[in-house]
């Protein structure tokens, strides 16, 4: 009796995920993390008209959600300026990437993106059998120009760029951002990931140009809205490209209770301004936090902070380890030079006075 039979590519893939999640490592520890810093969640939690429009959407989960998520894309149209018919809505950025993938990259076609950037972007890719090309950072910041020089080198489907950056926190200004955009070759999208934009100082986001066929920007409800576990994302695009999302899409994977607190919370722009205010308030702290241990804190525009740990990758995880042992969840980029870094996700006082209570403790150790 034999099994399934995989794809070549299947086959080849090895069994992995991008990310292991908290509740996984706190499975396999045996008790809870006591600050989980390293999800770059809102633990500032999202509208409380959200969570009341989801309480009141819960009633009527034995409906499915509207397979066009028409309200939604209604309002977000509506807030950016764009037409209806250029916006698309997914579970979250990692779902729009996988059918944007799917959409564009066949086996052998040629990706590029950048060495340390957001691996769930590469798991799609290598999903669908294409070919990832890599460039270096910068000084810490994706490098637009080595982007588009090496797209054009390969003949790349797709670039990536995510401003402002994860893991390192960094962004570009938007005159950089417009002059990558204007000077990707013929045949290659750009895939602009914009999920923490909300955070980013005036001028770092490009005027939107709906119509542009050269590139799609990504965003998500789950960072400064706080609806990481609602999963919704959308996408902002040309028309043509965002009909053919409905080619590949689950047209029915957005659920009713996730679409009405998505639509709530984008409506509540004080609670956005509260959250914005207390994430500046955490990065302070968390800067203040790691210089007093003499960690050097790079400069944010997301909501969370990566501290330079002023040695090499080995002794990045040997921290990254001890602060574990010492129930503080928090993660690190994977490639070096970036990987001399940890990233700690901004949070309430409380998560942050554990930090402050056991980082002397685990660097002592890692150093020891």
């Amino acid at each position: 009796m034999t099994g399934p039979r995989y794809t070549p590519i299947v086959e080849r893939l090895p069994a992995t995920v991008p990310f292991v999640g908290p509740e996984t490592l706190e499975r396999q520890r045996g008790n809870p993390f006591r600050a989980r810093l390293g999800a770059n969640e809102s633990m500032f939690g999202p509208s409380p008209k959200a969570v009341g429009a989801m309480k009141d959407a819960a009633h009527q989960a034995w409906k499915y959600g509207d397979a066009q998520n028409h309200d939604l894309r209604e309002a977000l149209a509506a807030d950016l300026g764009v037409g209806t018919e250029n916006i698309m809505i997914g579970e979250g950025i990692d779902g729009l990437l996988g059918y944007l993938v799917r959409l564009t990259v066949s086996p052998g076609d040629t990706v590029v993106t950048s060495d340390g950037a957001y691996p769930t972007f590469n798991y799609h890719v290598t999903g669908f059998g294409g070919v990832l090309h890599k460039v270096p950072y910068a000084a810490d910041h994706e490098n637009p120009d080595a982007l588009v020089s090496k797209a054009a080198e390969v003949d790349a489907k797709l670039v990536y760029l995510s401003n402002p950056d994860n893991p390192m926190g960094s962004w570009l200004p938007s005159d950089r951002v417009q002059a990558m955009i204007d000077a990707v070759p013929d045949g290659t999208l750009m895939i602009l990931d914009e999920a923490y934009v909300e955070f980013a100082p005036e001028g770092s986001a490009p005027a939107i140009a709906p119509d542009d066929p050269r590139v799609i920007r990504v965003r998500t409800f789950s960072k400064v809205h706080g609806l990481a576990g609602a999963r919704v994302g959308y996408a902002i695009g040309a028309a043509p490209l965002i009909a053919a999302f409905d080619k590949v899409r689950n047209h029915f994977g957005m659920c009713r209770i996730s679409q009405e607190g998505a639509l709530a919370a984008l409506g509540d722009k004080a609670w956005l301004a509260e959250v914005k205010a207390q994430v500046a308030e955490a990065r302070a702290r968390i800067g203040r936090i790691v210089s007093d241990n003499a960690l050097t804190p790079l400069p944010s525009a997301t909501n969370f902070v990566t501290v330079d740990c002023g040695a090499d990758g080995a002794f990045a995880r040997r921290l990254l380890e001890e602060l574990a042992q010492r129930d503080v969840f928090v993660r690190m980029p994977g490639v070096a030079p970036l990987d001399r870094c940890i990233r700690i996700s901004a949070a309430p006082e409380d998560q942050l006075d554990v930090l402050e209570e056991e980082l002397p403790k685990a660097l002592a150790a890692a150093r020891g």
